[in-house]
């Protein structure tokens, strides 16, 4: 069974993530070409598992993966995610 849209939508916003490390919402929207207002629900979803992490910036909010939500990326996306994302940052 092919997986829905939605959940292809959220590992989109989780693999641009492990790539691109720390990214506030509007960014990481541009990167998946979503509406801010999904990848920020997307995002909270993260947070909540623990997968997740996120720190104020000013008026932004930053974020970045746990070394879970790394792991379990890297598990799910192997072929998609590259080897400097396959580990959490230092």
């Amino acid at each position: 069974m092919p997986p829905s849209p939605a959940l292809e939508r959220a590992a989109a916003d989780a693999k641009a993530l492990a790539k691109g490390g720390e990214l506030c919402v509007c960014d990481l929207a541009w990167v998946v070409g979503q509406a801010q207002n999904l990848v920020s629900h997307h995002l909270r979803q993260l947070r909540t598992a623990g997968l997740a992490v996120s720190r104020r910036e000013g008026r932004l909010v930053i974020y970045a993966l746990t070394a879970r939500g790394y792991a379990l990326v890297s598990t799910l996306l192997r072929p998609h995610v590259t080897s400097s994302a396959s580990s959490p940052p230092p």
